[in-house]
C-alpha cells in the first residue's frame, strides 16, 4: 500500500471508482412538547434550477435570533436536521472555572438534552478536551466567551449544535478546536471563531456525517479544516459536510482537505493561503459553488492528492467541480479529474433542496470579513419558557 501523502506531496490523479452516498436519514427525533419552526427559506435558491440572482448581499439566518430555540432543525444543507438541546432544560453558566458546579463542562457532561447559556464573560482555560455529549446546544450569544488551552469534542454523538463561540489557544497531541469524530452526526457549527491550535481547527472525520460549518471565521493556523482522517478509514465514505458563509483569513492549507468525503462549498472567502485552498485526496468530490478566492503569494487554489484507500489495489485523488467562484489576484482556477473516468455521483439537488447561495461578489467579500465568527448578538428570549409562565400565571 502506497503510504499516505502530506500536504505538501501533491501528484497526479488516476481514475476514481465509483461510490454511492448513503441515503438522507429520516429516524429524526419526534418534538413532543415544541415544534421546530419551519425551515426559512425566504432567501432560499433551488439548487441546479437558480433563478436569476439579485444584487442584494446578504448573510443567511436572519429568523434564528428571533427567540432562543429558534436555532433548531434550521441549518442550510447537511446539518439541517441539527436541534440541539431543543427538548431540553436552560442550563446557565454562572461560571469560568474549568469544571464544578454552574460550569459548562458539567453542562456538557450531563446526559438530558440541554440549551446551555452563559451568564458570564471571559475565558475559560480547559485543562482538557471539553466533551459534549448529544442534544446539547451550546449558545454565546449575549456574551463573549472563548474556550482556550483545549479543544470541544464531540464523540460518538448527534444533535449537537455550537453557536457565537471563541476557541483558540490549543496545545497539547491532537489538540483541534472542534474534533467531531468518532461516528457523530447531526452537527452545526455556527457563528464561531477558530484560531490558534496545536493540529487542527475543525476535524470531521472516524465515521462522523451530516454537519454544516456556517458563518465561521479561521485565522492565525496552519491547517483549518480535515474532512477524513486518512487513506485507511475507508469508513469516511460515508462523510457529508456543508461549510459556507465562513472566512478562512490567511489559513495555510485545509480551506478544507477531503478524503472521501461529499462536500458542498459556497459562498466562502478564502484569502492568503499558504499551500492551496482546497484539497480533494482520495476519492473525494467537491462542489465549490459561488466561493470567493483570494491569492496571496501562492496561486493555485485548487490542489488534487494520490492516496491509495485501504482497500483498493491503486491511487486515486478527488475531484472539484467550481461553480460561479471569484478568483482574484491571480488565483488560479484548476478543475482536475472531472472526466467520464471519473465516476461523480455527488449531486447537491439530490441531497437537499434548497440554500442561500448568492452570486460572488466584491460586496459578499467585505460582509464576510465583517460578519463572521464571534458577533455581539443579545441572546434571545425563551419564547417556550415564557409561554409556560404565562400558561401558569393563567391557572391561578
Amino acid at each position: 500500500m502506497a503510504p499516505p501523502q502530506s500536504d505538501e506531496q501533491l501528484g497526479a490523479e488516476p481514475a476514481m471508482e465509483g461510490l454511492t452516498i448513503p441515503p438522507d436519514q429520516n429516524d429524526e427525533p419526534t418534538m413532543d412538547g415544541y415544534t421546530v419552526p419551519p425551515h426559512d427559506h425566504s432567501v432560499d435558491q433551488l439548487i441546479g434550477n437558480l433563478p436569476p440572482m439579485q444584487d442584494t448581499t446578504f448573510i443567511p439566518y436572519a429568523a434564528v435570533d428571533s427567540s432562543l430555540r429558534a436555532m433548531a432543525g434550521q441549518a442550510e444543507g447537511f446539518g439541517r436536521h441539527a436541534i440541539g438541546g431543543l427538548h431540553g432544560d436552560v442550563y446557565h453558566v454562572t461560571t469560568l472555572a474549568d469544571d464544578g458546579p454552574g460550569s459548562l463542562r458539567v453542562g456538557c457532561r450531563r446526559q438530558e438534552p440541554l440549551w446551555i447559556v452563559f451568564d458570564v464573560s471571559g475565558t475559560i482555560h480547559l485543562s482538557s478536551g471539553l466533551r459534549v455529549s448529544s442534544y446539547k446546544t451550546i449558545d454565546g450569544r449575549g456574551q463573549r466567551v472563548t474556550l482556550s488551552g483545549k479543544g470541544l469534542l464531540l464523540r460518538e454523538c448527534e444533535h449537537v449544535i455550537l453557536c457565537n463561540l471563541e476557541v483558540e489557544g490549543g496545545r497539547g497531541h491532537d489538540a483541534d478546536a472542534v474534533q467531531i469524530k468518532p461516528r457523530s452526526r447531526h452537527v452545526w457549527v455556527d457563528r464561531c471563531g477558530l484560531r490558534d491550535f496545536a493540529d487542527g481547527l475543525l476535524d470531521v472525520t472516524c465515521g462522523s456525517t451530516d454537519v454544516t460549518v456556517s458563518r465561521c471565521r479561521f485565522s492565525a493556523h496552519d491547517k483549518a479544516v480535515l474532512i477524513g482522517a486518512s487513506s485507511g478509514h475507508v469508513q469516511d465514505r460515508g462523510i457529508r459536510v456543508t461549510i459556507h458563509h465562513c472566512f478562512f483569513d490567511g489559513t495555510r492549507q485545509r480551506q478544507p482537505r477531503v478524503r472521501f468525503g461529499r462536500v458542498h462549498l459556497y459562498n466562502n472567502y478564502t484569502r492568503g493561503w499558504g499551500i492551496y485552498a482546497v484539497c480533494a485526496s482520495v476519492e473525494s468530490q467537491i462542489v465549490s459553488q459561488h466561493n470567493i478566492y483570494e491569492a496571496g503569494e501562492k496561486k493555485k487554489a485548487f490542489m488534487y492528492m494520490n492516496e491509495q484507500a485501504a482497500d483498493r489495489d491503486k491511487s486515486s485523488s478527488g475531484s472539484i467541480r467550481s461553480e460561479g467562484d471569484l478568483f482574484l489576484n491571480g488565483a488560479e482556477d484548476c478543475n482536475e479529474n472531472d472526466s467520464e473516468e471519473n465516476l461523480w455521483d455527488f449531486e447537491v439537488k439530490n441531497c437537499y433542496q434548497s440554500c442561500s447561495a448568492q452570486p460572488a461578489s466584491l460586496a459578499l467579500k467585505e460582509l464576510l470579513e465583517y460578519c463572521t465568527g464571534w458577533q455581539p448578538v443579545p441572546l434571545p428570549e425563551d419564547i417556550r419558557f415564557a409561554e409556560n409562565c404565562a400558561a401558569a400565571t393563567t391557572d391561578i
